[in-house]
């Protein structure tokens, strides 16, 4: 198992074996790190977690939550579903144009991209960097000039560069590098400025 993991390229599955259980291992991974996330039947979850850990103990392995892996994602500027994503976004809104493949296949909602892409987007997703203390978090109104354009769909205070971190929707004329915007965090003003992520762009070398 070792060697077969170990030469995995990223983005690639292989079916095999652990702590005795059919699982399947794909060399991915939703925090920005190289890593690897094993697919097993619910009822073998508990048996090979354990096993997991108790190989790893060499290494001093912990378990996280899943609050840590939203903090990770987040550093990466990764959109999520239920936050970036949803029924009310569409794919080119969220920068994700690329792997959209317009031009390739059919698909439902093709058109509509097709019509929003050739008249060009009113709105699109950003990512913000704040000064000073502040804990930004989903839902924030963000402002410009005193009115609401926006509201953030994520934010946290990066774990790996100790400053406020934010993405959310506003008006293309603000989505800019360098735009100065601000978040309403229940009555407390926090001043951002637009950036494109990854925030943080120190991890570890993907294959």
């Amino acid at each position: 198992l070792n060697s077969s993991v170990a030469n995995m390229r990223f983005m690639t599955f292989i079916d095999t074996e652990l702590a005795g259980k059919a699982v399947s291992i794909s060399r991915c991974g939703y925090t920005g790190e190289d890593g690897f996330e094993v697919y097993v039947d619910h009822q073998q979850a508990d048996l090979v977690y354990k096993a997991i850990l108790e190989a790893g103990k060499s290494f001093d392995i912990q378990p996280i939550g899943l609050g840590a892996r939203d903090t990770l994602r987040m550093e990466m500027g990764y959109a999520l579903y239920g936050n970036e994503l949803d029924e009310e976004h569409t794919p080119l809104e969220a920068g994700l144009e690329w792997i959209t493949k317009l031009e390739e296949r059919d698909f439902i909602g093709r058109d509509a991209l097709l019509t929003q892409k050739k008249g060009g987007l009113e709105r699109c997703l950003v990512g913000l960097v704040f000064e000073g203390r502040g804990f930004p978090r989903s839902g924030y109104p963000i402002l410009s000039g005193g009115e609401v354009v926006g509201a953030l769909t994520s934010g946290t205070v990066s774990p790996s560069l100790g400053v406020g971190i934010g993405m959310g929707y506003v008006p293309i004329h603000l989505s800019g590098k360098g735009t100065e915007l601000q978040v309403n965090a229940r009555g407390r003003m926090l001043d951002g400025v637009v950036v494109r992520p990854p925030f943080y762009t120190e991890g570890s070398i993907r294959r």
